[in-house]
């Protein structure tokens, strides 16, 4: 979530064109893809907001958008991708944080299939409302599949990532409930940024992959 209509326009643009970049950077590796996609649909969803600005909030398709986005799809694939990324003898820890991000995803939908997701203005914030049951449990459980597997995964930039990624979403969470800011659209490209570092690092270290020399 970002400020107002056009940061979310600026920041999804720009998300979405690192997202493109980290993609054609895993294209050697496959089983990197899906996180390397990661930023694509990060970049979509600011976007999907913009348009949630754009016409000030309330129901519509670009709302369910928005939130099949945050709510049922993050919660699986990150664990997922990650899981495919991640070296062997990680495999085995990483299936704890996947069972938990498939289980919060299949909840998640449900609500989503059975009320109805609104959305308000508030200020610089938008404030989605889908009145879940056993909040707390499913935020948990989002927060062990989402950032629970990233620090688990084995891969030294995969876990400064979830470091980066929780203190961003405590400072998001912050402000958002103070109604002052919405500052996630911040921290996506943070870890948009990121993700591209790590799948340039991947691709020098595949097969066939030059690592440069500093003489």
């Amino acid at each position: 979530m970002c400020w107002s209509a056009t940061a979310d326009l600026v920041a999804g643009t720009g998300i979405t064109a690192v997202g493109v970049a980290t993609v054609a950077r895993a294209a050697r590796r496959p089983r990197d893809l899906p996180l390397a996609a990661l930023p694509v649909l990060l970049g979509a969803h600011q976007l999907i907001e913009a348009v949630v600005w754009h016409h000030n909030g309330g129901t519509g398709p670009a709302i369910t958008a928005w939130a099949v986005i945050a709510l049922p799809l993050l919660p699986l694939w990150v664990p997922a991708a990650v899981l495919c990324a991640a070296p062997p003898r990680a495999h085995r820890r990483l299936l704890i944080p996947l069972a938990v991000g498939v289980a919060t995803a299949a909840a998640l939908a449900y609500a989503l299939v059975t009320r109805t997701v609104s959305a308000e203005i508030r200020g610089h914030t938008v404030g989605y409302t889908l009145g879940l049951s056993h909040t707390g449990l499913t935020v948990t459980g989002y927060l062990l599949a989402t950032i629970g597997s990233l620090l688990v995964s084995g891969d030294r930039v995969l876990s400064l990532l979830g470091v980066l990624t929780a203190i961003g979403a405590a400072v998001s969470v912050v402000l958002w409930r103070q109604e002052f800011i919405s500052t996630w659209c911040a921290a996506a490209a943070v870890a948009s940024v990121l993700l591209y570092h790590w799948a340039g690092r991947r691709r020098s270290a595949a097969p066939g992959g030059q690592r440069l020399r500093r003489p």
